[in-house]
């Protein structure tokens, strides 16, 4: 029995050490564990600091600022991922950022936003039908008027319209920006279909917007339509090549910064911008003037 018992006590303590032993094997696992978590997390951090986005950059500076209480949160611009304190949200100044560095942000977004917009009705070979202008407003994409787009007399599009249309629609609805339709017509002064050149206009803005908002999938609170009639003219003359230019609709993104900051966009895209506004050469540009034709097919 004692012997018994004897053997039955060594036989556990030799269980128990070669438990323990094991135990105490594996231990490096985990420092091990822990040495690749921290080498890989390493690595991730430098691959993402090699590949900076200037722009992109500014915008985390700010956001960590706002997130460790250096400023307080008074609005947030979803759109440009832009933190706006309250006592400058009115006057355009952005905590971090200055004027040219919003002005240069929102050029190229701008930029971006015409780029998907090109390659979108490139894919469907319609590009040549499609104009694009950044300026102060914003950016416009003109559908080039002749006979593609509005018969003589009419608001409805043809096919080729239609296609265009819907080729730029999802690119319009994925943005934040509002878009303003605004419809021209060449010099009627008394249409066939409509009383004046006003109404006719306004119709093809109209029907530019439906199509948008219907068949596009575009928000209706952030597209308006507007009818010019015959007053702003893109062609002089009476013939049939400057009637179909001005028998037109411009699609317009809006720029959603405010008047100081889109007042730098013309000099931005031409290289002259400076913080006071002022170009180098020491004239002064305003956007009507210094609209830019970033592409033209």
């Amino acid at each position: 029995m004692s012997g018994h018992g004897r053997g039955s006590g060594r036989g556990r303590s030799r269980g128990l050490e070669e438990e323990h032993v094991e135990h105490v094997d594996e231990r490096w696992m985990a420092s091990y564990m822990d040495m690749v978590t921290v080498l890989m997390c390493m690595f991730i951090v430098l691959f993402a600091m090699s590949t900076v986005d200037q722009a992109k950059f500014l915008q985390l500076k700010n956001s960590l600022a706002t997130g460790f209480g250096v400023v307080d949160v008074g609005k947030v611009d979803t759109a440009k991922g832009v933190v706006v304190t309250k006592d400058k949200a009115n006057q355009g100044e952005v905590t971090g950022f200055t004027k040219l560095d919003l002005a240069v942000a929102e050029v190229a977004d701008l930029t971006a936003a015409q780029k998907a917009l090109q390659d979108a009705v490139d894919a469907k070979g319609l590009g040549q039908l499609v104009q694009f202008t950044i300026d102060s407003r914003g950016l416009t994409i003109g559908l080039v008027g002749s006979e593609a787009f509005f018969a003589p007399n009419l608001a409805n599009f043809s096919p080729q319209a239609e296609q265009v249309l819907d080729a730029i629609a999802p690119v319009l609805a994925s943005n934040t920006r509002e878009v303003k339709i605004e419809g021209h017509a060449d010099r009627h002064g008394v249409t066939l279909n409509y009383p004046t050149d006003w109404e006719l206009s306004s119709a093809r803005a109209t029907a530019v917007l439906r199509r948008l908002v219907e068949s596009g999938g575009v928000a209706q609170e952030r597209i308006s339509a507007v009818g010019f009639g015959s007053a702003r003219p893109v062609a002089d003359g009476g013939d049939l090549a400057a009637m179909a230019q001005n028998r037109r609709v411009d699609v317009v993104l809006l720029s959603n910064q405010p008047d100081d900051i889109r007042a730098l966009i013309p000099s931005v895209l031409d290289g002259t911008a400076t913080e006071t506004g002022v170009p180098a050469n020491g004239t002064t540009t305003t956007g009507a003037e210094t609209s830019v034709a970033v592409t033209a097919n």
